[in-house]
Parts: structure tokens; sequence; C-alpha cells
């Protein structure tokens, strides 16, 4: 008897503290602000000229309760919060039995969210799993119970909900997937939608239409359990043949989404207020250039049409600023989330030449310099044995100059030139021009084998676009609180970081890669589009077994082109033209109608016709004759050495 008293007292204090505790939680939630929920998390991107190109949470086709269609609402609490109009934000039995389940299972398999803290969520908190946020969480969950009425709750959480492919909002969501309003869904239309925000990337019916509808199955039996549909009403819908649009009015879901999640992306490491609650919503000014996307989009799948497999990975950017005026992280948006463009590293295959090259014009070299193009093996001091080749097999068997070296993109020269400088000189060159990728010490590396991300490797050439200056990549000028106060503004620094008139003559030199005055025992790499191009261009390309790249500019924009296979499945030898034929389709599209620029030359810089393949001055007998460029002082002669003579 003594212990059930003590037991009952200790329950009653409990009790009592239990009481008091969340007396003084509800009074405190009562009497704080309330807060402003409509325009909270109210997301907008703006494009280079000033142009919204996207509106998250916060949406403008913001729709109240009455105009969404009551199977959708009925499937949203049945399959979310079945207990939504009887609790005050939290349903503490659900909370109980789902931490019980995940307890004695060891995994999380089971949540707990009501519709009330997922609103918050989507409102006002950032990404972090901290206790801190999971404490914010609760206090607003109670703050908008206290000033909201379940009504407003409901209609605010289904008007900033993410259905997938940027679409925010049942009315978003109802328009981009069946072409109508929120308030005309049929029960079949409403339990798909309802089903995808557990994870757009696998319930989106246009990304798996089969886990869609095993999905949407799941959600009408919840209603079938909670009394809101039959048996056969739910039959009936399952076997409802579902039209899916998957379009908006205004730019089609491939054409922006890479960029769009690029620029979240870039948001998330930026020191700027995280949660809504502070900034009311955010105004993103962007580089966005929709023409630059559009055609950079349209040029790929124009070009890959009869290879579905294929996948693609693009970005132009502004030589003089780093500004991302175009992104494409994957062929289709609707098909894969993944984005190459941010988080994909590929072998760079012969793109990093320029780089060597460069490395070697500031120790001496010119574009005349001569090593032998022969099928070699290299011997090292450990006896490790080293044989690169040539594309094809081909060799001149002759001395040949950087330029037509950077014409064939010959493999052997490359090779020569990293062991006559050491690796160490194209590690540095390639930091110096901000790429963080590792770089092992290894002769192959001439050869492009090590992995980069496009953006590195891109914002290298920009370097050589804009004459010598590093700039950093970015998508994101300036961010803005709802209110117009100005969070972060991008500072555009440029530091100076090459000879300028070295980058001239190499400048000049990428521009052999399709000239015709160079097709000799081989064919410059890039020749099969010379007769796309209608200006002027410094292109080089890069092929290993599993990637084709093709990096190319003029004084203002860098374009950079991948195409290859998510599994590194080798590519076809006949797909290496692709890159190349979406580059010069893509600029020429995109420059169509703005005046030619090109670099002038340095004053401590001369022009001297010689024969490019062997970098001599030409003479009566020459049959090739093309204009050179040297630092003067350096100038070809007739006596010029082959290098790979001279250090035997």
């Amino acid at each position: 008897m003594k212990v059930i008293k003590k037991l009952f007292k200790y329950v009653f204090i409990f009790g009592f503290l239990f009481f008091l505790i969340s007396f003084a939680f509800f009074g405190y939630s009562k009497l704080s602000v309330k807060l402003e929920i409509k325009n909270a998390n109210n997301i907008s991107l703006y494009d280079k000229n000033g142009n919204v190109f996207f509106v998250g949470n916060g949406t403008n086709e913001w729709i109240s309760l009455d105009d969404i269609s009551k199977d959708l609402i009925n499937a949203t609490i049945s399959t979310e919060d079945k207990n939504f109009y009887k609790h005050f934000g939290f349903d503490i039995p659900r909370i109980i039995k789902a931490g019980w389940k995940n307890l004695t299972s060891g995994k999380t398999l089971e949540g707990a969210s009501t519709i009330s803290q997922q609103y918050v969520k989507n409102l006002f908190l950032d990404f972090d799993k901290t206790w801190e946020r999971k404490w914010n969480e609760m206090w607003l969950t109670l703050n908008i119970e206290m000033h909201y009425s379940k009504d407003e709750i409901l209609e605010g959480y289904l008007n900033t909900i993410n259905y997938g492919h940027g679409n925010y909002g049942a009315q978003n969501a109802a328009k981009f997937y069946f072409g109508k309003s929120a308030s005309d869904l049929d029960l079949a239309e409403a339990s798909m939608l309802v089903g995808i925000p557990k994870s757009p990337a696998n319930y989106s019916p246009l990304v798996n239409f089969d886990l869609a509808k095993e999905r949407q199955k799941l959600v009408l039996s919840l209603m079938v359990k909670n009394g809101y549909i039959t048996e056969s009403e739910m039959e009936e819908a399952l076997n409802e043949e579902l039209v899916i649009i998957g379009k908006k009015n205004n730019i089609n879901l491939s054409t922006v989404m890479y960029y769009q999640d690029a620029v979240f992306k870039e948001l998330e490491g930026l020191d700027i207020p995280k949660s809504f609650l502070d900034t009311k919503g955010l105004k993103i000014y962007t580089a966005f250039d929709f023409d630059a996307q559009k055609t950079l989009e349209e040029k790929i799948n124009d070009n890959l049409k009869d290879n579905q497999e294929l996948q693609a990975n693009a970005i132009m950017m502004e030589s003089d600023t780093g500004r991302i005026i175009a992104l494409v992280g994957g062929r289709d948006y609707s098909k894969s989330q993944y984005n190459r463009a941010t988080s994909s590293y590929r072998q760079v295959g012969s793109t990093i030449k320029p780089i060597l090259y460069y490395a070697a014009l500031e120790n001496g070299f010119t574009s005349s310099t001569c090593f032998t193009s022969q099928e070699t093996t290299f011997t090292f001091s450990n006896q490790q044995l080293y044989s690169p080749k040539n594309y094809s097999d081909v060799y001149g068997n002759k001395p040949i100059s950087l330029a037509a070296a950077i014409a064939y993109s010959d493999n052997i020269y490359a090779v020569k030139t990293i062991l006559f400088l050491g690796e160490e000189s194209l590690i540095s060159m390639a930091q110096r021009l901000g790429i963080n990728s590792k770089l092992p010490e290894v002769p192959s590396i001439a050869l492009g084998t090590s992995e980069m991300n496009i953006m590195e490797i891109t914002s290298a050439y920009a370097a050589f676009s804009n004459l010598g200056y590093k700039v950093e990549p970015h998508l994101i000028t300036k961010i803005e609180d709802n209110n117009g106060n100005v969070l972060y503004e991008k500072e555009e620094v440029k530091e100076s970081v090459l000879n300028p008139s070295l980058v001239y003559i190499l400048n000049n030199l990428l521009t052999n890669t399709y000239d015709k005055e160079l097709i000799d025992y081989n064919y410059p790499t890039v020749i099969g589009i010379a007769n796309k191009l209608s200006r002027k261009y410094s292109i080089k390309s890069g092929t290993t077994a599993t990637d084709s790249w093709t990096i190319g500019y003029t004084p203002d924009i860098v374009t950079s082109i991948w195409v290859g296979y998510d599994d590194n499945k080798e590519i076809a030898s006949t797909d290496y033209m692709y890159t190349k034929r979406i580059f010069a389709d893509t600029m020429e599209e995109y420059l169509s109608g703005s005046e030619e620029s090109w670099y002038t030359m340095p004053s401590n810089v001369v022009g001297v016709l010689v024969d490019p393949i062997n970098g001599l001055p030409v003479t009566e007998k020459s049959q090739k004759k093309k204009v050179l460029y040297y630092l003067k002082g350096t100038e070809p002669t007739n006596n010029q050495v082959v290098f790979d003579e001279v250090i035997k």
C-alpha cells in the first residue's frame, strides 16, 4: 500500500509539473509576437537582367483552402497527420509510438512530425539538424498553433510544400503535373500528388512512374483506413489512367532546375542569416542568362538525341567576372536530379594541356619549341616503364613544334614537356589558376588522368580568356531580404596570376586546333567543326576512355562541355564529336549578331611567318605557312634545336 501511495504521489507531482510547464509554454507562445507566415520563406531568384525566374515557397500562386480539392486535403491529412484537427501541434501518442518503433528496430523507420511542424520547417528553419533547431521548431510550432486556426495552418502548408521539380504549393503542382487548378483535381490525381513530397526525387511520376503508383496506392489505402473513401473508390482511382503534363508555362524544367539547385548549393556556403524568420524571405540576384541557358540546353539535346544514355554537363562563364551565366548538370532534371556541374569529378584528358603549355612558355618554350613525335617508352630510375600513346597511334616520327603539338594534342610531346619541366610545374600552375583537386606527381598528369570538377577547369581557362586574371566562379551576385536590405554582395576580385603576353601567345596557339594549315601527317583535333565557326575561338578538346570534353573561349565567354556515362562506361570513338559540335553550335548561336572580338597584340610580342609543323621560318621550299607569335627576342631561327636531341 505504501508503494502505491508513493507511486501515486510521484505521478501527481509529475503531472502537476507537466501541467505547469505546459501552461507556461502555451502562455508564453500565446503572449509572444504573432509570426507573419504568408510572406515567410519567399525565395525569389532573379536573372542577370533583374527578372524573376524562380519563386520558392512564398509563391504567387497562393490559394485559399476553399479553392483546393477536398480529395487533396483529405489525402494530405490522412497521409501526413491524421490527428491534425485534434492535437495542439504535436501528436504525443504518435511521437511515443514512432520513438519506440525506431528504438526497438535500431533504425529510423517512422517519423512523427505533424503538419504544423512540417509547415514550420517549410517556413522558417534552415537545414541544420541540431538541438537548437529542434528547440526553435517547438517554439515556432506552438506560436503558430496559438495564433492561427487549423484551417489557416493547413492552407499555408498546402501552399508551401515541395511537390518536386521546383513546384511549391498545391496550385503550382496541379498546373505542372496535370495542367489544371488545384480545385479541379480528382481523387486519382490528388492521391498521386500527395505521394510526392515524401521524396520528390523518387516519387515524382516523371522520375519513376512505378514507384509513384506504389506510393499513390499507399496514400489511397490510408484514406480507406481513416474513413475518407471506400475500397471501391480506391480501386477506381488506382485504375484511372493519369495524363502527366510535366510542364511549366514559362521555362522548361530541364532548362533551369540544375541552375537553381546550384544557386541553393552556393547559398549554403554564404554568411547570411539562414533562418527565414530573420529575413522574411530572400531575393537572390544571379548571373543567369536565359538565352545562354536555352541555347546550351537545346544544343545538348539536339546533338545527343540519338543516344539517350549519354549524360552531359556544361557551363558558360563570363571570363572577366567569373559569373556563370548558364549551367546544365544533366540532360533531363525530371529523370535525374544529380547535378554533375556542381558534384561530379571526371578525368579532364587533354584539356589539361594548355595549363602545362602555359607553364612551358613561362619556362622558355616558344611556339616553335620542338620535341620529336614518335612512339616512345620512358624508363625511370626505379626501372619503371611508361609508354604513352597518341590517339589512333599516329606519330609524326619527326620533330614537331609546340604549335603542332597543340593542334594534334600529341601525347608524346606533352609527356616529354612535363619530364623536361618536372611534374611540380604543372601542379603549381594548376593551383595558381584555382584548381584545388589533387594532382599526383606522375608524368601521366600531363594527359589529364586526374579528375576535376567542371567549375575548376573552366575557371582556369577563364584566366586565359581574360589575359591572366584568376576569377572565382559564382552564380549569386547579390542577396537582399524581403525589405530590400542587402545581406550579401559578391566581391568580384580579379587576381593577376599570368603574364598577358604569354597568354596572348597561348590563345593564338589554341586556334590551331581547327586550322587547315596544320593538316599534315595528322589532322587538328577539332577540324571537324571548322566549317561551323564564323569567328575566332581558342579551343581545346580532351578525351579519355570514359570522358569527352571541349572547352573554348572568346575574350568574354568560356564554355565547357562534358559528355560521358555516369557509370564510367567507355564511350565510342564516334561519340567524341558530340562535345565539339555542342560547343560550336552553342557559341555560334549565342554570339550571333554580336560584334566579333579578339585580343590586341602586346607591344613585346611579334608575329613571324613560319612552317607551323616544324616551327622554322619559311623558305621558298616551305609548303605550309602560318604566322605564329613570340616574345620579342625569342623568334625562331633556321638553326632551331630539337629539345629531346639536346637532353639525351
